[in-house]
């Protein structure tokens, strides 16, 4: 935890809060504060600072918290991710609001098993932790946005298009002719498919609303591993 992520629920003041959950045990056993400590802490969709510690016992830690700089800049992207299984969910997850993604779509492919829409990391609680916990590790506070969609046609031919509109369009497949560009100077829409890819019906479709294939070469690269090579190749903000 690089920064303690602030909720409306933790002020006691208008410049005092009060951290008693798992923020807490960090703090005490891996930061090993003491009172006078300064650590660094964000608002939710707000600034980030320092919070210098005032009192500490075993249930709570308050904090005087000073919110004067601005989170980083977020991606000027807009990520489609065919749902990933479940026990990589999580890791991509907290891997995309840590590179600074705010507008996740998580849509459906053939090869995405009925199954990994029922894992419990889709519920509401889970998705928030998972993404609190990237924000953290990369000292942001603004928090992304996740909408779901489980059927593929109809995402792509009702929604797709208005969500590609002033930006370039891509969607990584293996074995397509033109390499990923590098170093963007304009917002991007990427989609990303599940385990072996889109369909070549999927990519059709998609290609159809406006995306251009595009390869990262002839290796085959996990979901987890192809989100943050494909973001640091497209944008210089998340290195």
């Amino acid at each position: 935890m690089n920064l303690a992520l602030l909720f409306t629920a933790d002020f006691i003041s208008t410049d005092t809060v009060r951290l008693s959950d798992r923020r807490l045990e960090h703090l005490r056993s891996i930061r090993k504060i003491a009172v006078g400590d300064s650590v660094p802490v964000g608002q939710v969709n707000g600034n980030i600072g320092a919070g210098r510690v005032t009192n500490l016992t075993a249930h709570y830690a308050e904090l005087h918290v000073s919110l004067d700089q601005a989170p980083p800049q977020p991606l000027p992207l807009t990520l489609m991710l065919a749902m990933p299984r479940p026990k990589m969910f999580r890791r991509t997850l907290q891997t995309c609001a840590t590179l600074g993604i705010k507008d996740l779509w998580l849509i459906n492919s053939y090869k995405v098993e009925k199954s990994f829409w029922q894992t419990p990391w889709l519920q509401e609680p889970a998705l928030h932790d998972n993404l609190v916990l990237g924000l953290e590790q990369a000292r942001d506070t603004l928090m992304p946005k996740v909408h779901i969609r489980k059927l593929f046609k109809p995402f792509v031919e009702d929604e797709l298009p208005a969500l590609l509109a002033g930006k370039q369009a891509l969607v990584a497949h293996p074995g397509s002719a033109q390499p990923c560009p590098v170093h963007l100077p304009g917002p991007a829409a990427l989609c990303i498919g599940p385990e072996g890819g889109f369909t070549d019906y999927e990519v059709d479709k998609l290609q159809q609303a406006g995306c251009q294939a595009v390869h990262l070469g002839q290796r085959i690269l996990r979901v987890e591993t192809a989100v943050p090579v494909l973001v640091s190749r497209l944008f210089d903000g998340c290195l």
